[in-house]
């Protein structure tokens, strides 16, 4: 998960714990932020106190990674706050095409190659009531900043998680395909793990299955092959996640997607997680219990750097070049 400093620069949420990310300094030049067509300086950035994003939690959105001047799976992102905000009935107010052009702008607007973008959708301004109808036009709101990554030692190092008593909420409560602004569940879990001084929470679904991490996709490997639980599990279809499936098969690895339970997790060889914030990082160690020989697997090393050379080859120009 991602919060900003006073100085508008994203770091993600740790507990205090040792090895945790640290927040880069602040930028010199004012962060340009994009609201509803307009650029604004990080402290004129502003919304309505009755926008319904704000008072209950109603709208939808997308963390997106850049790497090197271009923007990582940008279309699968874009396709994704579309399917999310069709599904919640929200109407977008703008193309798809002048949506990709003000977040590559609002990228340059801030002189950045490297970073993270929260592009965001509100119901947009309405009264108290919970009516959604009462909201005539949504909004939308893109921020383009750096991002601390977890240092370079826990990708070595791996995750302790434990898991938490919050369930993950079902397709039938709230569907985990829509990712929406309302993310109580997630925090409800994160602050279990910050009290147990774990890196992150392992949540299950009603069955007790595992379903996925507050910000990340699961990942075990045993015997060679990876498997991931389903997204019938409670998961999100995370656009990391589908990375690894084009890796495994460009490594020819068998990836699969059974339930899983946590006597799965526990007897792994290697596990790890997946997330545009985290990217592909090892997990170690889950309710004290050693996973594999406590370290980054083989399977996951390889994961890891096929990941960041696309990551550092592919992906959307920011830039002309």
């Amino acid at each position: 998960m991602l919060t900003k400093d006073v100085a508008g620069t994203a770091v993600m949420d740790k507990p205090e714990t040792a090895g945790k990310p640290k927040a880069v300094a602040p930028a010199t030049k004012a962060q340009k932020i994009y609201i509803d067509g307009q650029f604004y300086d990080h402290a004129d950035a502003k919304i309505s106190v009755f926008d319904h994003g704000l008072l209950y939690g109603d709208g939808v959105f997308e963390g997106i990674r850049f790497y090197n001047g271009r923007v990582f799976r940008m279309e699968e992102h874009m396709e994704r706050l579309w399917e999310s905000a069709r599904s919640i009935c929200i109407e977008i107010p703008m193309s798809r095409r002048d949506l990709d052009a003000a977040l590559l702008e609002t990228i340059r607007q801030n002189d950045l190659r490297d970073g993270y973008v929260r592009l965001v959708v509100t119901r947009g301004v309405g009264n108290l009531g919970l009516n959604p109808a009462q909201c005539k036009r949504s909004s939308i709101i893109i921020i383009a900043a750096k991002v601390a990554l977890y240092p370079e030692e826990v990708y070595r190092r791996g995750l302790t998680v434990v898991t938490v008593a919050t369930r993950r909420m079902g397709p039938a409560t709230l569907n985990p395909a829509i990712k929406s602004l309302n993310y109580l569940n997630n925090i409800l879990a994160r602050i279990e793990a910050n009290l147990s001084q774990a890196d992150e929470a392992l949540m299950l679904n009603d069955a007790g299955n595992i379903a996925e991490c507050t910000a990340d996709n699961v990942f075990i490997v045993k015997r060679g092959q990876i498997m991931t639980p389903p997204i019938t599990a409670g998961a999100l279809r995370g656009i990391t996640r589908s990375v690894v499936f084009d890796i495994a098969a460009e490594l020819g690895i068998k990836i699969s997607e059974p339930d899983l339970t946590r006597h799965d997790l526990y007897i792994a060889d290697e596990a790890f997680l997946t997330g545009t914030a985290a990217e592909v990082i090892p997990m170690v160690r889950v309710d004290g219990r050693i996973i594999g020989n406590g370290e980054a697997g083989a399977i996951t090393t390889r994961t890891i750097a096929r990941f960041r050379e696309l990551t550092r080859k592919s992906g959307t120009p920011i830039f002309s070049e």
